[in-house]
This record gives C-alpha cells, structure tokens and sequence, in this order.
C-alpha cells in the first residue's frame, strides 16, 4: 500500500546488511570516523562512504568535523533502540570460531548501549536495584524511590529528582534476553561508574569490563558480585 511507502523506505536501510552493521558500530553513542567504520565492518572505505550519506540522508546519522577527520554517530536515542530491539528478536548469535566465542562472551556479559550499560552485568545491576528498593518495578519500566533518590545524593548523580515521577524504560538486552535498565538515568549511572573506574573500556568494541575496585565497589555498594553467566 503506498500509504506506507515511508515505512517500507525506513526498513530498506535497516534491513541492509552494511548499513545495520554500521549503526551496531555507533550503537556505543561514540562518533567514529569512516575510515574505523570501514574497517570494523570490513568493507571498503568507498561504500562505507555510500552507506553512511543514505544514513545521514535519513536522519539516522550526524557528523562533526575535526580537523581533517569527519566523525559520524547516531542522532538520536530511538534509532540505537531500534537497532536493539532487532537484535533482539533475532536468532541467537552463531559461534563460528574461538574468536566469535571470544567476542560473544565479552559482549554478553557487559557493554554499552549508547553509552548505558547493557549485558549480564546491566541485568545483575537492575535486580539489585530493585531488590534495594532504589527504583520500583513497573513491569515495562520503573521509577526512582525516594529511597533511591537519597542515594543518588549520596553517589554523587544530578538531577534526579525527576525520575520519582519520569519512569526510567527498559530494554531487553539481545544477547541475554532479559531486561535493564535505560535512558537518561542509566547514560548518567554509567557515566558514574566509569568515573569511579569501577568500569573500564573492553579490548571488543562496546564492551566493558570491570577492574578490582570495581568488584569491591558493586559489592560494597549494590550487594552483588558481579559474576559471568556460565
């Protein structure tokens, strides 16, 4: 029916296997430069170009320039979202090699989602939460308690009051098909989490890992070690 043609048009440039990979590439909230984009899903510099000006054509792409260099990244929240709910409802990821094995594992257990945390560790961090009455389960989302408000004080996060009455939305992350949390206030936990260097970048692209303070301060702060699935 022509009365969806701007549908049909947007699917077209998710459903295409060079473009999609570029938007999981950005799907971090960092900008890249093309040349790293090509390289990280392995086409030439050429049509990585093509692909990125149907992107931005869209809307789905911004750029800055620095210096010589242009530096692409995603314009706006919904379209990471997208690109994360596809993954998710998309078969599991097949292991073809140790080296996919390596990456699945790294990915699966914590890594960021335009700039949230995301993986096993998100969903270890978003039950421990609830179970600490800092936020209340909604079921599709949850709100700040008063009881977390406290402690967003206290750990040293900004403007928070807002999320007593704003939810905080969940996503259900692809590799571990269970929820975490989302959005604005889990950007800014993150964000906190990497200044404390309880987290730190992964040797994969959009993982993270946890360092020996870290594991001390998840126990110390939210009651939970955090832990590998097996």
């Amino acid at each position: 029916m022509s009365i969806y043609k701007n549908f049909y048009s947007t699917s077209a440039l998710f459903g295409h296997p060079t473009r999609m990979a570029i938007l999981v590439a950005l799907s971090d909230g960092k900008a890249l430069p093309a040349g790293e984009i090509a390289k990280m899903v392995k086409v030439s510099p050429q049509t990585t170009s093509e692909h990125l000006a149907k992107l931005m054509k869209a809307g789905f792409l911004n750029q800055q320039k620095s210096g010589k260099y242009r530096y692409y990244y995603i314009a706006n929240p919904k379209v990471a979202e997208v690109v994360e709910g596809m993954l998710a409802l998309s078969p599991e990821i097949e292991v073809c090699s140790m080296r996919d094995s390596l990456d699945k594992k790294a990915l699966s257990y914590a890594r960021t989602c335009y700039g949230y945390l995301a993986g096993n560790l998100g969903i270890q961090l978003t039950k421990a939460m609830i179970n600490l009455d800092y936020i209340k389960d909604l079921g599709n989302s949850s709100l700040l308690t008063q009881k977390g408000y406290a402690w967003t004080q206290e750990f040293g996060l900004t403007s928070t009051k807002k999320f007593l009455t704003q939810t905080i939305p969940y996503h259900v992350d692809w590799t571990e098909r269970k929820f975490h949390i989302a959005g604005p206030f889990a950007l800014q936990l993150t964000k906190k989490l990497l200044t404390l260097q309880w987290l730190e970048e992964g040797t994969i692209h959009r993982s993270v890992r946890v360092t020996p303070q870290g594991h001390q301060g998840f126990v110390d702060e939210f009651g939970f070690k955090p832990a590998e699935k097996e």
